[in-house]
């Protein structure tokens, strides 16, 4: 679960991490020329809050200043007006594409003078199945630019043992660092990992991460991602979900308890267990097309949940044929058929409809298919059904 900037600094100020002052604003801006006299400038910083990387480089749909999302304001009597100017509006970068996410939300934050940039942030290493850390003197910019261009300006260090965290001493002539400005990072790191720890995170990244003027390291910007398995264990986080940004699709398959995304292809899936969901994938790109989405109907599907599936396929303009590919355990293979039925007859689902089942009942369900005098081809064989799925979509 992503996190905006201003909700991951009211989370980080929980652990003493130094970070400036800010206000945020949700659709409306009551009181800003009010909160203006406690937030201390100039500067002032005005940033727009969307879920996509590169706020400060883009430009919004209705443009007003040719500035991007994130602008640094030196006229007091301005930041309303700039702050106006973003909310509601479209801002565009290039992680949104072309139509762009509306801005709902705005931050206002205290400036300052700014001697040195850094990047930082902590992740999981899948390859090891450790906390690992991320930093570089080359801070302010798209880290993967400096990845490709500068790999050795990035420093990766592993914590084996989160019981004992301490950053490694050849950091402070790698980043050109004092040994004060050290003991600073050194402080850093512990309190983030804490942080990390704490929230179940799969992601915190501070970029930058700026020395001052007077030498001491601010969080300037942070984005922080939960890791949405462990969500069951802080319900506090998860009410910090912003609905506005999530893709309406998958958010009506997760209230439903079914595991959608939205893909490019025009074959539509609809399996139980994301194994077989990934496994059906593969072989739809192997007969030439591709997948338009991953919908796991769970292992605890019912005929409910199958005229859900329906409806969010029927929903993608982009589909041309759909395979259903059903595995019967827990579940009944003649149930998720009565579901198939009832849903298509329903909805009246035009598209042409390629079922496979396996398993408990799978007899049974096939039966039921076969005798429906609804437009559903019923194939055993798994090579078959993708192919034949594949020939209808064309």
């Amino acid at each position: 679960m992503n996190l905006h900037e201003y909700q991951a600094k009211e989370l980080l100020k929980q652990f003493n991490l130094p970070l400036l002052k800010g206000k945020a604003y949700l659709n409306q801006l009551d009181n800003i020329e009010n909160d203006l006299e406690i937030l201390q400038g100039p500067p002032w910083v005005v940033k727009s809050q969307i879920h996509a990387g590169g706020r400060g480089a883009g430009h919004f749909l209705n443009s007003f200043n040719n500035k991007g999302g994130v602008q640094i304001i030196v006229e007091k009597n301005k930041v309303p007006l700039i702050a106006h100017s973003m909310m509601g509006n479209t801002l565009i970068t290039k992680q949104t594409g072309s139509e762009g996410k509306q801005v709902n939300r705005v931050f206002i934050e205290e400036g300052c003078q700014i001697d040195r940039e850094f990047y930082l942030s902590f992740l999981i290493d899948r390859n090891n199945s450790q906390l690992m850390m991320m930093i570089s003197a080359a801070g302010g910019i798209d880290i993967e630019e400096v990845a490709e261009a500068n790999p050795e300006k990035i420093h990766n260090f592993h914590f084996p043992e989160l019981s004992n965290i301490s950053s490694p001493h050849l950091l402070k002539d790698k980043l050109n660092i004092t040994l004060d400005q050290f003991n600073q990072l050194e402080d850093i790191t512990k309190k983030l990992v804490e942080t990390f720890i704490s929230l179940d995170a799969s992601t915190i990244e501070i970029n930058p991460l700026v020395l001052n003027t007077e030498g001491n390291f601010i969080l300037l910007d942070a984005k922080i991602t939960l890791d949405d398995n462990a969500l069951f264990r802080h319900p506090e986080l998860e009410k910090l979900k912003d609905l506005s940004e999530e893709d309406p699709l998958e958010l009506e398959a997760t209230q439903s308890e079914m595991n959608y995304v939205k893909l490019e292809g025009s074959i539509g899936c609809m399996v139980n267990g994301a194994g077989l969901a990934m496994a059906t994938m593969d072989i739809i790109k192997q007969f030439g097309q591709e997948p338009a989405n991953f919908l796991d109907l769970g292992g605890t599907a019912n005929k409910e949940r199958v005229i859900k599936g329906f409806k969010i396929i029927q929903s993608d303009l982009n589909v041309k044929s759909v395979l259903i590919n059903i595995f019967g355990g827990i579940i009944h293979c003649d149930m998720i058929a009565n579901g198939i039925v009832e849903a298509v007859t329903e909805l009246n689902f035009q598209l042409p409809i390629v079922v496979r089942f396996q398993g408990t009942n799978a007899a049974e369900g096939r039966d039921i298919i076969n005798q429906s005098s609804l437009d559903l081809t019923s194939i055993d064989n798994f090579t078959e059904a993708a192919k034949k799925v594949v020939e209808l979509a064309k």
